[in-house]
């Protein structure tokens, strides 16, 4: 009578439990679209109601891109809201003629908009890389000091913008393409090379990241350009959407930004967490938001759903750090 191995048989959570767990973005999505399917139905009333549900997500995007690089490095950054309102700000008050009317091309506007984004991010990165300043209190006062900069610049909506440099966040097939192609982008880039593999390595444990020849301060300044340079381009998206740059431009959305990323399966402790899941996170709020509004819920009442969201996606965020480590302990 032959003896069967089981050591040579494939382990349920090795192969259907972790994959699961690590994509529970993916069926959370499903059964919230359902729901809104059978409650809000308009929601889904045609194709072009799904592309402006997507094409208000654009914004927001970028910004849970850059969030989700910063998580995965073992950082985060609760400035990228305050950047790509500093950004745009900046950018709307140069191109405009009614306000400083120094740049007269869309291109260099464009240029603006990310270089202010580029250098924000990297002030940050530097002072966490380089000077050891904890994340969230870096961070944090520039959240403040951003978010205050934005407001002596400017308490006033500014307009008049070039129709060139609103073109690419104010049409739709643009910006969700330019969306879906930043994720796509990161994603390969996160996963096939050596940098990317270098940012995962220094999330998951800083010290033998330095041991094997990274060098963790440098590619910590460069991770927090990175999520400037996306935040900067998601305050471009935010400007082209409406047109126009208003004072609060960007203000509020760093929780939102970290409730995709936490949805979409990134970890807060670092090391892992895939992009194409962030996305999922992304489509999430954004169906959640225009179903809310398209039911006439009143808009402190979505300021409420939206904490409740957040809430929402650390208790997932829990859940699925706990049954991970159980499966993880059971096969050690």
């Amino acid at each position: 009578m032959s003896v069967i191995d089981t050591s040579r048989l494939p382990r349920l959570d090795d192969e259907v439990l972790l994959p699961v767990i690590d994509r529970m973005i993916w069926p959370l999505l499903a059964v919230v679209s359902l729901g809104v399917y059978v409650f809000v139905p308009q929601t889904f009333s045609n194709v072009r109601s799904v592309e402006l549900i997507l094409h208000g997500s654009v914004g927001l995007g970028f910004l849970v891109l850059a969030e989700s690089i910063c998580l995965i490095s073992g950082h985060f950054d609760l400035s990228v809201g305050s950047i790509a309102g500093l950004s745009a700000m900046v950018a709307g008050l140069a191109l405009s003629p009614q306000k400083w009317g120094l740049i007269g091309d869309p291109i260099l506007g464009v240029v603006l908009i990310l270089a202010v984004g580029t250098a924000a991010g990297a002030f940050n990165g530097v002072m966490v890389g380089r000077f050891g300043i904890n994340p969230f209190l870096q961070t944090l006062a520039t959240l403040i000091i951003f978010e205050g900069a934005k407001l002596t610049l400017s308490t006033v909506t500014v307009a008049t913008l070039p129709d060139a440099y609103v073109f690419p966040g104010n049409d739709s097939v643009t910006a969700i393409a330019l969306m879906l192609a930043a994720f796509l982008l990161v994603g390969f880039l996160m996963r096939y090379t050596g940098v990317g593999q270098a940012i995962y390595a220094l999330g998951s444990d800083d010290e033998a990241a330095r041991a094997v020849g990274i060098e963790t301060a440098r590619l910590t300044v460069a991770v927090y350009a990175i999520s400037g340079f996306l935040a900067g381009f998601g305050g471009l998206m935010l400007t082209g959407y409406s047109s126009v740059v208003p004072p609060d431009i960007g203000s509020g959305l760093v929780f939102q930004a970290f409730a995709a990323s936490v949805i979409g399966g990134i970890s807060l402790f670092g090391g892992r967490g895939k992009i194409t899941g962030a996305l999922g996170g992304v489509a999430l709020l954004g169906l959640i938001q225009a179903a809310l509004v398209i039911s006439g819920t009143p808009p402190e009442q979505i300021q409420l759903l939206n904490g409740l969201v957040l809430f929402v996606a650390i208790l997932l965020y829990n859940t699925q750090t706990r049954l991970r480590s159980r499966i993880l302990s059971t096969e050690a």
